[in-house]
């Protein structure tokens, strides 16, 4: 992994950010905002969700070392985490339902952590910056990953009326798919790192 191009990153990154499999819930805790409101919530909590992305870059690797935790801990939690979430896409339990009738304005949880900047994305993310001295590389990748969920997430209402709830449960089921792919790719590169430690 050592010349990662910005596209395959920011792939990478979107896929892990989830913003298609996040839909269903942001409609479900913004459905009660006027529009304008809802899209100005969106706009806040991406943002919000970005600082904590580009703080992680920068800074999260110093952050484990005052900790003593390695990067590769960090890598193999996070692949595993990134696992088990995409097999719950792939294989949703049937009366997983979330209770939000107690829930006021979402103000970064849930929607900019951990729905955007999730712990598996976080991890991704150190583990890549670790193994790859370019950041450049990874803040554009990871500008371009934003962008594409942050326009996702504002047009999810015109989403779900032109393509229907089943196409977007089955772009989920795809995204769970190809997110366990890279679960696995991230714990094996947590488990290198570990083993060249």
């Amino acid at each position: 992994m050592n010349s990662i191009s910005v596209a395959r990153l920011a792939v990478t990154f979107f896929i892990i950010m989830d913003s298609i499999g996040n839909i269903p819930l942001c409609l479900s805790l913004l459905h009660r905002f006027p529009k304008k409101k809802k899209y100005k919530i969106i706009v806040r909590e991406m943002f919000i969700a970005l600082a904590v992305i580009l703080l992680f870059t920068f800074l999260g690797n110093k952050f484990l070392e005052l900790l003593h935790v390695k990067t590769s801990t960090v890598g193999i939690a996070g692949g595993l985490v990134l696992f088990i979430i995409s097999l719950q896409m792939i294989f949703p339990k049937k009366n997983d339902e979330i209770s939000l009738k107690s829930v006021e304005e979402p103000f970064i949880v849930p929607i900019a952590v951990p729905l955007i900047a999730g712990p598996s994305l976080l991890g991704a993310v150190m583990i890549i910056t670790e193994e790859q001295a370019n950041t450049s590389t990874i803040t554009i990748a990871l500008l371009i990953a934003w962008l594409a969920s942050l326009a996702i997430l504002l047009s999810s209402s015109l989403l779900v009326r032109l393509v229907g709830n089943q196409v977007l449960i089955a772009g989920e089921r795809l995204m769970g798919f190809i997110m366990t792919i890279i679960a696995l790719n991230l714990l094996t590169d947590g488990l290198e790192l570990f083993l060249r430690s």
